[in-house]
């Protein structure tokens, strides 16, 4: 009789138990996020019924310790299932996350472009701006500039800041809609 199992190499033990634990792991963080779907987007999922019955039961309790419990018996129940029953909820979840992740990073463009029209480059960077963007009213820009730094040197509220980055915002969406590909 053989104790070492391990030396069995027709016998399939599974997976290990560290790998149980990760799997877990991932179906909780899994559920947290479908947890922080807003109803509609979550009823647009196709769950199983069992699923978003616990979801809606785990939204209603509002104690720390008992909404962890109940995450933890929803991520059980959907071990139940399986990973096909949630191959679509993921797949729009991974859409939503690079999507979400693409407008940051333009958010984050747009920022930093005025940041630069309000610096002391902001000639070379204005100079930029109408280069890719010749139908931009120059003067208004221009205007909005200086009450901009006028706004942040006298400590006043920044009206002129934020159109700035509202007219930054309409020029990149012109640029999308000019070139959809």
């Amino acid at each position: 009789m053989n104790r070492n199992y391990t030396e069995d190499p027709e016998h399939d033990y599974g997976p290990s138990r560290t790998q149980q634990r990760r799997d877990a792991l991932a179906i909780l963080a899994f559920a947290n996020q479908l947890m922080e779907l807003p109803p509609s987007k979550l009823a647009r999922l196709n769950l199983p019924e069992d699923v978003q019955r616990e979801i809606d039961n785990t939204r209603r309790i509002t104690a720390h310790i008992a909404r962890k419990r109940q995450l933890a018996f929803l991520a059980k129940v959907m071990r139940r299932h399986g990973e096909d029953a949630f191959a679509d909820a993921r797949a729009a979840l991974g859409e939503n996350r690079e999507r979400q992740r693409q407008e940051t990073a333009a958010m984050h463009r747009l920022e930093a472009t005025r940041e630069r029209l309000l610096n002391d480059e902001g000639d070379s960077a204005l100079g930029e701006l109408i280069a890719q963007h010749p139908s931009v009213d120059r003067q208004h820009l221009r205007s909005l500039i200086r009450q901009a730094r006028t706004e942040r040197d006298g400590n006043k509220p920044p009206r002129a800041f934020r159109e700035i980055f509202q007219l930054l915002k309409d020029l990149a969406a012109q640029d999308s809609e000019d070139d959809p590909a």
